[in-house]
């Protein structure tokens, strides 16, 4: 009797472990960044690669960051709903675009629209890299600070907008 308890406790602490692995959301994976300062970035900016944009020049203002691709099928999924978001006001949206080609990204958004107050050309994805990207499309909160407030892996979704980011983004701005 003795000898089937040990293996049973084993099996059963298994079994409640994947349990708890299982009911967690893999787009809620909680960034190490959250609450610290955004990565600072100056990139050219997609339409007008002559310019440029800093993370300093953003400081002062509550902003989405949306890091997406024009090869990206899940962006093409969350596009209206940032284009919803973008309409509201809230907050601007710059985008990351991510690993891409220059035209095919500008191509992509005159045929989808742009939701973006600006769009930044990261190629060779060096600041996707220091924003802990895991893939796109992945959207940031950023406060007046400069800190990231939250992280969204994969689509935004228009729940995620109602119940998270635009709260979130209401209370920054109340509280700045």
């Amino acid at each position: 009797m003795n000898r089937y308890i040990l293996p049973l406790g084993v099996f059963v602490a298994l079994v409640l472990l994947l349990g708890v692995g299982l009911s967690l959301n893999p787009r809620e994976v909680p960034s190490p960044l959250i609450g610290k300062p955004a990565p600072a970035f100056q990139l050219p900016q997609l339409h007008q690669p002559e310019k440029s944009l800093s993370s300093r020049e953003l400081q002062g203002k509550v902003w989405v960051l949306n890091v997406w691709a024009s090869w990206c099928v899940a962006c093409r999924e969350e596009h209206p709903v940032l284009a919803d978001l973008a309409r509201s006001g809230i907050a601007p949206i710059f985008g990351l675009n991510y690993k891409d080609r220059r035209d095919d990204a500008v191509a992509w958004l005159k045929r989808f629209g742009d939701p973006y107050q600006l769009s930044l050309f990261d190629p060779d994805g060096r600041v996707g890299i220091d924003y802990g990207v895991y893939g796109v499309p992945e959207t940031y909160v950023i406060d007046r600070q400069g800190v990231i407030r939250y992280k969204r892996i994969g689509p935004v979704t228009p729940e995620i907008v109602q119940k998270k980011i635009a709260p979130l983004i209401q209370e920054l701005n109340r509280n700045s």
